[in-house]
């Protein structure tokens, strides 16, 4: 195997036993770095450390990574103008930070029956929220509720 000290210089292709020979000269960790190249590559060091710094990195790539969320909204027929404004708001600010909202309209009793409604509600909100967005998803009916996804234009 490959062998490089603590300092990143290379000691060379070594045996097993020589290289298990070496660490055990500096008080150091025998630790695989590659196993898949020809030869394996190997570095001498101390394994806490190493181990430290490599779960280190990984939160640090974990935090850098934001997962968007997909935020609900759910709403009945008989919204008001005012109410419908107040829930566009919410969802601007979803969107701007990087969320996908998923709307939900309940249909209630005998509004079943106007489903129209409920399509003619799902077109004026993304009228309304404009060219900011895009549809992942169209209105669909499943059931008793229409839904749809919209996320924020990258």
């Amino acid at each position: 195997m490959r062998v490089i000290d603590e300092d990143g210089k290379q000691l060379g292709v070594l045996s097993l036993e020589e290289a298990l020979t070496v660490a055990r000269e500096k008080e150091l960790d025998l630790v695989e770095i590659n196993p898949d190249s020809n030869p394996p590559i190997a570095k001498l060091t101390d394994w806490g450390k190493y181990n430290y710094q490599k779960i280190k990195q990984l939160k640090k790539n974990k935090k850098a990574s934001k997962v968007a969320e997909l935020k609900q909204i759910r709403l009945g027929l008989k919204i008001g103008e005012h109410d419908l404004q107040i829930k566009l708001d919410k969802t601007r600010k979803f969107i701007e930070n990087k969320h996908k909202v998923k709307f939900m309209i309940m249909y209630k009793g005998r509004e079943q029956a106007h489903k129209e409604i409920g399509f003619n509600l799902a077109n004026k909100i993304i009228e309304d929220l404009g060219d900011k967005i895009v549809v992942d998803q169209a209105p669909a009916l499943a059931g008793r509720q229409l839904s749809f996804v919209v996320r924020g234009v990258n």
